[in-house]
């Protein structure tokens, strides 16, 4: 099966700012944005379309002409807790270090560690892979991204984030 995640647009918050389960808002670009995204999917053909259940993510599904996408909380970005729409600049918790250490395994701000998120995105690809389809999009984050691309193969836990995963951009994977 092939599945084309799509990133989210920018979003309207400070840079820096923690806003992974929290529902912001789309910057005010996300016209240009989703207008490139649309075109790059213009000519599709998709037997199934998901979407994170934040809002950010069924903008942009919806402006691409997939108005009513499957929704599934499995998809959301990481739960960061306590952090939630702080900044990592003046963050004052001290388990913020322990986490920078152990990121794998501790729940960052008392929310979910990357295994927790990588989890139940993997639980969603299991159930994914049994349906009978050839190619699903998903509209998602950057997070949902990185952990399919470790259930798929193509990248590995340590080197997850060493790739840059741009507003509004597009990675194909096969599972």
């Amino acid at each position: 099966m092939q599945i084309t995640l799509i990133r989210h647009t920018s979003v309207a918050v400070e840079p820096g700012t923690i806003y992974g389960f929290t529902d912001v808002d789309v910057a005010g670009t996300f016209h240009e944005e989703a207008r490139q995204v649309a075109q790059n999917l213009s000519q599709e053909q998709f037997d199934i379309v998901y979407s994170s259940p934040l809002s950010r993510c069924m903008k942009l599904s919806a402006y691409c002409g997939y108005p009513h996408p499957l929704l599934d909380e499995r998809l959301k970005e990481l739960n960061f807790g306590k952090w939630e729409m702080e900044n990592w600049e003046t963050l004052q918790d001290p388990l913020l270090q322990e986490w920078y250490s152990n990121w794998l395994q501790l729940p960052a701000g008392g929310g979910e560690s990357f295994m927790d998120q990588y989890q139940r995105v993997s639980d969603f690809l299991d159930e994914l892979r049994g349906k009978k389809v050839r190619r699903a999009c998903l509209f998602v984050h950057s997070g949902t991204i990185r952990c399919t691309h470790i259930y798929a193969g193509i990248a590995s836990f340590k080197n997850a984030f060493t790739k840059d995963i741009p507003y509004g951009g597009r990675s194909d994977v096969w599972i």
